[in-house]
Formats: C-alpha cells, structure tokens, sequence
C-alpha cells in the first residue's frame, strides 16, 4: 500500500472515529403519560384571609405529585410539588382571561430504570373582547423551581401538541427559570415576536 492510500484510509478512519464518539451511546428514552383533573374533587387549600380573592387547590398528579392551581382574577396559575407556592409558576398565567383543560400531560425521561418527570404540557383557553383561542403551555419542572418556558399557539394548530412535546424534550431541562424568558411559539411553530 503506498503512502497516499494510507494517509487516505487513516483519514477516512479519524472521520468515522469522530463520528462514532460524537454519537449518543444510547439513545434517551422519553415518553408522555397524562393525569386528569377535576377542581370539584381537588382539595381546596384557600387560606381563610384570601377567600375572597379567589381559589387555590391541591390536585394530584403523576405520582401523587401535587399540582397547585391557583384561580384570581379570571385566570388560573398552576404549580407543582411540596413547594408550589414559592414557584416561578405559582405567579404565571396568560396576560387573557383564561381557564384550563381538564388533562394534564407529563413528559418523562427514563434516568436510573425510573421515568421522572422534566416537564408538563397544559392546554389554556383564554378569551379578550370578542377574540377566543387557545395556547398549550409548556411548564418546566426543576428540582427546584417550575416556571413556563414556552407558549403554543394550540387554536388552529392540528401539529401543537407534537410541537410542544419537541420543545419540552430541547428545552426543558437547560432552561434557567430566573434568567430565562418563556418564548411564544405561532400555528406554524416559528417563533413568534411578543
């Protein structure tokens, strides 16, 4: 074999090499299961001195996870965990009046033989003037804090929830809940301008 044969086939090896070690020895597995809530059946947990400025409930979740929602001023506010009340999430919401669907949906991603929960997906429906629509909001779940990280456009979307479940999977576990922004996401799953 002559010496440009050989500088070939090393330079086709360090290529497949590099290609090879760049690759994920194993693909992550991530999946979604979905809980259903009903405020009726819920645990009101209002305190008595705020009775009169809406509604706070403790449901269960994936897991027996608590989910706090939260109603005042025609809008819902939703938390999780043992600590909901002291989340980024606890004062999030749409800027519209609005109210949620009935089903929750949980990303997971299976660490150590468990599937744990990273993020959840919930529908918005919300209502300005004469205007309807509806956004999925996609809640990043932290060890230490949830806060939202991104608003789908879900009203004439038929591809919203698939979109929301690829930004959760991108971007949930990277996302800074103290310095980042929730970004807005249009029919099309362009970014949209705020």
């Amino acid at each position: 074999m002559d010496r440009q044969s050989r500088a070939w086939l090393l330079a086709v090896g360090m290529a497949l090499a590099a290609t090879l070690c760049s690759l994920p020895l194993k693909a992550e597995e991530v999946s979604s299961v979905y809980t259903a809530h009903d405020l009726a059946k819920c645990a009101d947990i209002t305190p008595a001195d705020a009775k009169d400025y809406g509604t706070v409930w403790r449901c269960k979740g994936y897991e027996g996870i608590d989910v706090r929602m939260a109603e005042g001023d025609l809008r819902i506010f939703v938390s999780y965990g043992p600590k909901a009340e002291t989340q980024t999430a606890a004062n999030a919401t749409l800027p519209q009046f609005n109210n949620i669907g009935d089903t929750l949906e949980w990303r997971l991603a299976k660490a150590g033989g468990r599937w744990k929960p990273f993020a959840t997906i919930l529908r918005f429906s919300w209502g300005v003037d004469d205007r309807k629509g509806a956004t999925l909001v996609v809640t990043k779940l932290g060890k230490d804090d949830a806060c939202h990280l991104a608003y789908v456009e879900a009203a004439g979307n038929p591809k919203a929830n698939d979109q929301a479940r690829v930004i959760a999977a991108r971007d949930a576990r990277g996302f800074d809940c103290k310095g980042s922004m929730a970004k807005h996401y249009g029919v099309d799953g362009s970014l949209t301008k705020d």
